[in-house]
């Protein structure tokens, strides 16, 4: 049995108590939100890329051993302009709009100086953000859209761009104990200079109620480009009690070619170049001095769109992450492809690595060159000295085959031992989720026949005992004859079910979710 994956969801707003089979803890108490495309034609018109579709929420509500189910389409603008035209008409990454045949030529004109200087989507289908006591629907773009937690309504619009110059914006910030946000930006061609921004949005406003949390944002540090057209391509970063990670992979953005891509008939996808032949430089940044560490690391190119967590031991900084060999990811996912990869596999695929890097905070002067500087005794990682005192890393490789990572959160900064993901082994269609055992490099999986589990969120129990002392939630699609649809809910600890909720509705393929505790 294979699930179309470019089908148009419905929603369903009202709440929808699901049929329970077996024991939801007590202690479970909260709602999932899960965020992803869900509408992928309007009229005669059809999106290209999975990515690009338009953002459906779900909302899974844990209550007293019960779970309350509802899903609702974003209203973004971009979802009420395609509707008012019962067309596409606002572009994604991989899907260009063009004006009706029919329109006369200023509006084709005023589209074309548009997608020059191009006002990105508010489509925001990637994930969900918590800045201060708000909850945002969030994409790549400089734009985010308010949400009601509750109902899934839509509320206002946001751009960054008032708040500080950021033309991109990661989907996957970090959040520290009290709650504040850190998170980083692309600044593209600001006063003559392309530049990343890493930011900090306080938990608690400074300035009263109904002031919007991004009023308080405080700029932490800037990192030039190395190349002021070309700035690469990020969708996570690392964060550790006292250092930021930064990759800046050779996986780029060409501006240029984004400013002509309408004219010249492409995607703006397809200005996004991989340049293998380069090197990845690997950033360090202080959290308390804003300022990079002195030392430069570099390691082979690579492309990383998550990394899973990192922690400081002993006078480095070690960061693990999900890594590709190539870009060639994205491409798996336009709609033609995905097509064919739920009947057979794809020979092309490439799948992830699960990378460990190990970097010394302080390279000694005095060290010979060629001398590896980690002196880690579980890592097989390496920082070798070159002529000019930089680090050239290589990473060990703890698994393949595991993708959208999650960990403990309470966790994060701090050495983790056991992840949690989607075992991509095969293809980038993921049919079971895993736990990893950093340890052990044993991993203990879940699965089903026809089912399509999403990327499997952990809860921690309150007052834990351990690590892995909480549960994993994970939306399951069943593509099974006549079955229903669930949220399933596992032992961490053992990864064996301990509930399921039937739900006599659609679920969706998605990409990421947020937990809210009550």
């Amino acid at each position: 049995m294979s699930t179309d994956l470019s089908k148009n969801a419905t929603e369903r707003p009202e709440p929808l108590r699901a049929e329970v089979k077996g024991s939801i803890p007590s202690w479970l108490q909260g709602t999932l939100l899960r965020n992803g495309p869900g509408l992928f034609s309007v009229g005669d018109t059809r999106y290209d890329h999975w990515f690009d579709g338009m953002s459906i929420m779900h909302s899974f509500n844990f209550k007293d051993g019960e779970v309350t189910h509802r899903s609702r389409f974003l209203r973004s603008d971009t979802y009420k302009a395609n509707m008012a035209a019962n067309r596409i008409v606002v572009s994604e990454m991989g899907t260009m709009a063009y004006p009706d045949p029919s329109k006369n030529f200023i509006v084709k004109a005023i589209t074309f100086l548009n997608h020059t200087v191009p006002d990105f989507t508010d489509n925001g289908g990637s994930n969900f953000i918590k800045y201060g006591d708000e909850y945002f629907a969030t994409s790549e773009t400089n734009y985010i859209r308010k949400i009601d937690p509750v109902t899934l309504e839509t509320q206002d619009k946001v751009d960054y761009m008032k708040y500080l110059p950021v033309n991109l914006v990661s989907s996957h910030p970090h959040y520290d104990k009290e709650g504040s946000a850190y998170n980083l930006g692309t600044s593209v061609a600001e006063k003559g200079k392309t530049k990343y921004i890493l930011f900090k949005v306080p938990a608690v406003a400074q300035t009263g109620k109904n002031v919007p949390a991004l009023k308080n944002v405080q700029v932490i540090c800037t990192l030039p480009c190395r190349s002021l057209l070309t700035p690469s391509y990020y969708h996570s970063f690392g964060m550790t009690e006292n250092y930021f990670i930064f990759i800046e992979q050779p996986f780029k953005l060409d501006i240029l070619k984004m400013a002509t891509a309408y004219m010249r008939g492409v995607n703006w996808a397809s200005c996004l170049k991989f340049c293998p032949e380069e090197n990845t430089l690997i950033h360090l940044i202080d959290r308390k001095t804003g300022k990079e560490v002195d030392t430069k690391y570099y390691t082979g190119a690579m492309v990383v769109y998550h990394h899973v967590n990192a922690f400081e031991d002993d006078g480095h900084v070690i960061f693990d992450v999900i890594a590709y060999k190539d870009n060639s990811l994205y491409e798996m996912f336009y709609l033609s492809k995905l097509k064919e990869a739920t009947k057979h596999l794809d020979e092309s695929y490439s799948k992830p690595s699960y990378k460990r890097f190990a970097l010394p905070v302080q390279s000694s002067k005095v060290s010979p060159v060629g001398e590896n500087q980690v002196k880690l005794k579980y890592t097989t990682a390496s920082a070798v000295k070159e002529k000019e005192g930089k680090l050239i890393c290589q990473a060990e490789v703890l698994c393949e085959g595991l993708e959208l990572p999650r960990i403990n959160y309470d966790l994060n900064g701090k050495k983790h031992r056991f992840v949690y993901g989607c075992c991509v082994e095969e293809s980038a269609l993921s049919k079971q989720i895993g736990k990893f055992d950093t340890e052990t490099k044993e991993v203990t999986h879940w699965s089903e026949d026809n089912c399509w589990p999403s990327e499997p969120v952990f809860i921690p129990r309150p007052n834990g005992e351990c690590e892995d002392d909480g549960v994993i939630l994970t939306s399951v699609i069943n593509s099974n004859p006549d079955q229903l649809n669930f949220i399933l809910v596992l032992d961490a600890k053992t990864f064996k079910e301990v509930a399921r909720g039937y739900l006599n509705t659609e679920l969706h393929k998605d990409m990421h979710g947020y937990f809210i505790p009550q």
